[in-house]
């Protein structure tokens, strides 16, 4: 008799700003959906949202708030090992460890590093080096698939090189991930500009639909969605890219392509009621168990540590796996 073991898939998702309708579309389906055929890891990467400015006790509300939406939204901490990144010291551990495998090159290669550092001098170290830990999230999970966008795509790619490097100088120590990209809608344009990705903090207010925004902000948001000139209702990002923000949005919702869609529709308002039907659809039944999930919170902290006391237990063997490859006495 065969047994199949499970692919095991990481997610972290940082707790700054308020989740919207392209992390939903994007990344929250998705882990939900995967939660039944893989070994599922999500984890909310608190320590990821140091690198810029923040206020604590901010940080601390989205972190718990965040948690409460991903339960909403389907995620069952039964089937997926879900916790917050901070509680399990492995993390930082194990991003030390692989910093004395990175060259300074290659983490300031990173794009995101680029256009967030620019010319200031005042930005902080850990931003030059979170990519490695990030490389530390999945690593320390012998996760064999990372989903991601395609801005998160050099990240992993980074992962790979690190592994790479490490398993070849000190022995075989860490599976070498590969990226897996949902095939609709992984990467959900802001509203107001077509052609920037929808951010939750990037993202202009009137860009973004948040996925606790009540229904009449939701819809005034989508009625006021940049189109384009000539009426057309044809999925073509290159020279359509407002419609075909919609028809990517509206495709995820009801199913489909974006390119079949289309053809159910014969104008900008038509197009823009139908989108907005799709998107309440999608998110009443989850803002209706936010609002359930929410008047309980300490049953929420009680999952996430309950998450990490069962995550600490397998990171522990991977760095103690890592160092002792590495020369450290263990």
């Amino acid at each position: 008799m065969t047994t199949t073991v499970a692919t095991r898939r990481i997610t972290g998702l940082k707790p700054t700003g308020e989740l919207h309708l392209g992390n939903l579309l994007g990344a929250i389906q998705p882990m939900v959906r995967d939660q039944y055929t893989s070994d599922s890891i999500v984890f909310l990467a608190d320590l990821h949202a140091l690198t810029v400015a923040h206020e604590p006790r901010q940080l601390r509300e989205n972190t718990l708030r965040q948690a409460t939406v991903l339960l909403a939204a389907g995620l069952d901490a039964d089937r997926t090992l879900f916790y917050v990144q901070s509680q399990v010291p492995d993390h930082a551990e194990l991003h030390y460890l692989l910093e004395c495998t990175t060259a300074y090159g290659e983490a300031h290669r990173m794009i995101q590093f680029r256009e967030k550092a620019g010319d200031r001098s005042d930005v902080r170290l850990s931003l030059l080096t979170y990519p490695v830990m990030q490389a530390s999230d999945i690593l320390l999970h012998d996760a064999a698939e990372v989903p991601v966008g395609d801005d998160q795509r050099q990240h992993v790619e980074l992962t790979r090189d690190i592994a790479n490097r490490f398993n070849h100088r000190y022995g075989e120590t860490f599976v070498v991930p590969r990226v897996v990209t949902p095939p609709v809608a992984a990467r959900v344009m802001d509203l107001t500009n077509p052609t920037a990705k929808m951010g939750k903090t990037t993202s202009s207010a009137s860009g973004a639909i948040g996925l606790l925004d009540p229904p009449a902000l939701v819809t005034r948001k989508i009625n006021r969605a940049v189109t384009d000139s000539d009426g057309i209702i044809e999925y073509d990002p290159a020279l359509r890219p407002g419609v075909s923000n919609l028809l990517e949005i509206l495709a995820a919702c009801v199913g489909g392509s974006p390119s079949s869609v289309a053809a159910d529709f014969r104008g900008y308002g038509q197009l823009k009621s139908g989108t907005v039907e799709a998107v309440l659809g999608l998110l009443r039944p989850l803002q209706a168990r936010y609002e359930t999930l929410a008047r309980d919170p300490g049953y929420v902290r009680g999952v996430l540590a309950e998450g990490a006391e069962r995550a600490r237990e397998r990171t522990a063997e991977t760095v103690f796996r890592a160092k002792r490859s590495i020369g450290v006495l263990t």
